[in-house]
């Protein structure tokens, strides 16, 4: 086995077992031992846990952004709307132990490789699409990064249940995130107000 392919195969060992134990109780011996090499080849190639941790979670979130930002580049609002969702339901599909991996607690080391810090990009990338929208349509454009949390952190609420349940289909799940979004997008009031602020309090 050449270095890059035992590199690989490492970096393999260790997604599986950072998905399935978490950071803390995943030690470098037993990832050597499921590789069948000695500690010191871990530490050669990654300088020890953490070094493999972050080499693992920073590919993990390149990917996921890769598929989203891919998503929000090209056609017309709806559309994008269904390529998001579909990407991070097709990312947990394929590559379940990585999204496992970055949705679980991590080390202060790695706080940048958060999933958070994914979704705050993915927020920022949504709020400036939105506010080309809202512009066009005469709205207030400084709302924009609010609509944007609301859309993203439902897509994403959505996708972390799905990661168990699997049932439906992510097609079915999409459309229906989709339907939700949509729908109430296309219905925009430009000055909403909540239905409590215009019901006279009762009397006592």
């Amino acid at each position: 086995m050449t270095g890059t392919q035992r590199r690989q195969q490492l970096i393999e060992i260790g997604r599986a077992l950072f998905a399935e134990r978490g950071y803390d109780a995943t030690s470098i011996e037993e990832i050597a031992q499921r590789a069948q090499v000695s500690k010191p080849v871990v530490y050669e190639h990654f300088g020890g846990k953490e070094g493999l941790y972050a080499v693992v979670v920073d590919r993990e979130m390149s990917m996921l952004l890769d598929m989203i930002t891919s998503s929000l580049t090209h056609h017309r609002s709806r559309i994008r709307l269904e390529r998001v969702a579909l990407a991070l339901l097709t990312y947990i599909e394929e590559r379940t132990d990585g999204f496992r991996i970055l949705i679980r607690d991590q080390p202060a080391a790695t706080a940048d490789g958060r999933y958070s810090s994914l979704l705050n990009e993915a927020v920022n990338q949504v709020a400036h699409i939105l506010a080309g929208d809202f512009q066009r349509r005469g709205f207030d454009t400084s709302l924009a990064t609010l609509y944007a949390q609301a859309l993203v952190g439902q897509v994403s609420t959505a996708a972390t249940w799905w990661l168990d349940e699997r049932e439906p289909s992510k097609e079915v799940v999409a459309a229906h995130l989709v339907n939700l979004c949509w729908n109430g997008l296309s219905h925009l009031d430009a000055t909403p107000r909540l239905t409590s602020e215009a019901v006279p309090e009762a009397r006592e």
